[in-house]
């Protein structure tokens, strides 16, 4: 049994306009000690389908409809007071930015200390031990110490590690890490993802990793679903999609993974559409190789393929 499992998302936005849906049919699963990899260029629906999750959505973003079953429960239908008690202790959150993660005004320690506090109930030398323990796990060197310094005293990657040491005090099941290395230099980058697997090896956390870069998502991930437009358009395992890529999209991904080898960069022509763009086919029609005239009148149902693999596309 999946211990995350989303069922048919469906969200959107209320304008002034009008209503308009960002994220359609999205379905996933989440098993204990997996990374799954949600991939796909900038406002494909990916922070949005993971936000859900945690339901941290914008004011003006709606569920239509969907289930999110953890533990037994459907978040979606949880009052605040009793997500209060899941989000962070439960399903933790590594944000996007690491600079403006922490409060500037208050001691790493202090700010370890309140969640300890807070998601375990437990308080002073009991409590410190902890925290040190987290971030010693997260290759904090003279932890002890670190902990009466701000974060201004902390590069970037320090940053993150301290943020992932506060996913650790709480004894999160699962982590939903948002780009979480997106603001640092690629050694750090390499730093961050090696923490993040290393826990997840001695203590079978499970991991949802959003992001971008394919490198990455090689290098760290179980399983991938591939979003476009608010779709996802394949979910397959890391060997199945990497050797095997089905969806024109993924494939065009792929292809722009930086070659040292090559004198060119691959690059997708084209944009992906607005939320506002009305499409009944599939939504990269415009920019698919592969397309038919079917892929502009109707969206393709989803197919699983012998390797267990799912896909949606009219080629298939």
């Amino acid at each position: 049994m999946a211990l995350l499992s989303v069922k048919n998302l469906n969200i959107g936005f209320n304008f002034l306009d009008g209503f308009y849906q960002a994220v359609h049919n999205v379905s996933f699963d989440v098993e204990q000690g997996q990374t799954l990899a949600i991939v796909g260029e900038s406002g494909s629906g990916k922070t949005l389908s993971s936000m859900a999750v945690l339901n941290l959505l914008p004011e003006n973003a709606v569920v239509k409809s969907g289930e999110v079953f953890f533990e037994q429960q459907d978040l979606l239908k949880l009052p605040q007071k009793h997500m209060q008690k899941i989000r962070g202790k439960k399903i933790a959150l590594i944000p996007q930015d690491p600079m403006t993660s922490l409060n500037p005004l208050y001691t790493i320690g202090n700010q370890l200390l309140e969640v300890i506090e807070i998601h375990q109930g437990v308080k002073g030398k009991e409590a410190v031990e902890i925290a040190v323990k987290a971030l010693e796990q997260v290759k904090i060197p003279d932890a002890r110490e670190k902990m009466k310094a701000y974060p201004h005293e902390f590069s970037g990657g320090m940053k993150q590690r301290v943020i992932i040491a506060m996913a650790l005090v709480c004894n999160a099941k699962i982590i939903i890490a948002d780009e979480p290395t997106t603001a640092l230099d690629v050694t750090v980058q390499a730093q961050i993802m090696e923490i993040l697997r290393e826990i997840k090896e001695k203590s079978g956390i499970s991991i949802i990793l959003i992001t971008h870069d394919m490198g990455i998502v090689a290098q760290n991930a179980d399983k991938i679903a591939v979003m476009y437009a608010g779709h996802i358009v394949e979910f397959a395992s890391k060997e199945d999609l990497f050797n095997n890529p089905k969806h024109p999209y993924t494939k065009a991904l792929l292809n722009v993974i930086l070659d040292i080898n090559s004198s060119s960069i691959e690059t997708i022509e084209g944009q992906p559409p607005s939320i506002k763009d009305v499409m009944n086919g599939c939504p990269f029609y415009p920019r698919c190789p592969q397309k038919m005239q079917i892929c502009n009148e109707i969206y393709p149902k989803t197919t699983v393929m012998p390797d267990g693999s799912k896909v949606d596309c009219h080629f298939f």
